[in-house]
């Protein structure tokens, strides 16, 4: 089954998504894991992307936006939104879901969705805590760099438009998870209702 995972940030260091994304971490501490000479490891087999940005610039093309919007100057603003579908491990074997094939849906998903933001699509192949299940992470910065065409889960005015924030709403998530169900079924993946209420909470802690 495909799950849809929302994070939002108030960190103002974009640098660290890009660290965290692209290097090995202790998946208990947190912390980059490190060579014998103290330098950190890439993670074995990652893919990636950038929309309104060079994916490896990402932190200076956030930062630019936000100066010249004069926005995400404050230590209580959402500095970006973190959304990670993650697949079903047995998608891989069964359906012959690969990274590059995960990477292409949901750069497309990224692409429709989150147009005219700042946007860092990386996607792993090893699962969290040893699970083996594909997953891309999709991380925007919360101001958007251009205008783009009205969209019907908008709800202001001005939601379209440059140098306003991502609007996350329940509209939003009850169409993003629409969007996610609708991918899964086009490219016969396993896939289940994400709009029914889960029968029990969990915490981030459990989820990872």
């Amino acid at each position: 089954m495909a799950v849809l995972k929302h994070i939002t940030s108030k960190n103002a260091d974009y640098g660290a998504a890009i660290e965290y994304l692209l290097f090995q971490h202790n998946e208990i501490t947190g912390k980059p894991i490190l060579d014998e000479n103290g330098q950190m490891l890439l993670r074995e087999e990652f893919y990636i992307d950038g929309l309104e940005c060079d994916p490896y610039s990402f932190d200076m093309a956030c930062k630019q936006t936000n100066a010249a919007f004069g926005k995400n100057q404050k230590s209580e603003e959402v500095k970006s939104h973190h959304y990670i579908i993650s697949f079903d491990p047995r998608d891989r074997d069964e359906h012959g879901l690969s990274g590059p094939k995960a990477h292409a849906l949901c750069l497309e998903f990224a692409k429709k969705n989150f147009s005219g933001h700042e946007t860092l699509v990386v996607t792993h192949t090893d699962g969290h805590n040893n699970s083996g299940n594909i997953h891309t992470h999709i991380v925007i910065n919360s101001v958007r760099k251009k205008d783009v065409e009205i969209q019907e889960f908008m709800e202001r005015d001005y939601d379209h438009m440059a140098g306003y924030k991502h609007h996350q709403t329940r509209a939003l998530l009850s169409y993003l998870q629409n969007e996610v169900m609708e991918m899964c079924s086009r490219e016969g993946l396993y896939q289940v209702d994400l709009k029914s209420p889960a029968p029990k909470k969990i915490t981030n802690k459990e989820y990872w």
